[in-house]
């Protein structure tokens, strides 16, 4: 079941991604930056049986400007990959960026192939400088990063 995020779930969001974070491949967030960006994720999970809902992915769609939104923090646990919870959630955050009539989701990565499958084009870096220098600049990775840019465009928009 994909939902948005509620406010009790923070430590599990941001230990998600702090996995992710500690193997290079995301951004680490505080506390209380998944408290703030709380409205921003979505989340992939199930209930147990005793009504639980254990969290298996995130992904959170943050808005960047009057026609652009970003893709980011996208994390799915180790052992739930590759049963396309991670294209659940991404075609949910575009979902709601059509809803909320934005024009482009850009995205950066180390996964072309999967975000190519989703209908993202390569971009330069260079067309996010908004980006690059209030993110990027908090990556020890920066400025050598290998990251891919990527950009999908809403259609109709």
């Amino acid at each position: 079941m994909i939902r948005k995020a509620h406010i009790k779930e923070a430590h599990a969001i941001r230990d998600l991604i702090n996995e992710y974070a500690q193997q290079g491949l995301l951004l680490p967030l505080s506390l209380s930056e998944i408290y703030e960006r709380t409205r921003d994720f979505f989340v992939y999970g199930e209930e147990t049986n005793d009504g639980a809902f254990t969290i298996l992915g995130v992904c959170a769609l943050r808005l960047t400007w009057e026609d652009l939104a970003e893709i980011r923090s996208l994390a799915v646990t180790e052992d739930q990959r590759k049963r396309g919870i991670g294209t659940r959630l991404v075609q949910a955050c575009l979902k709601e960026a059509a809803d909320l009539e934005v024009k482009k989701v850009f995205c950066l990565t180390y996964k072309r192939e999967f975000f190519s499958s989703l209908g993202f084009a390569e971009i330069d870096k260079s067309l996010l400088p908004h980006k690059i220098w209030s993110d990027c600049l908090k990556c020890s990775k920066f400025p050598d990063c290998e990251e891919i840019a990527m950009m999908y465009e809403i259609p109709g928009r």
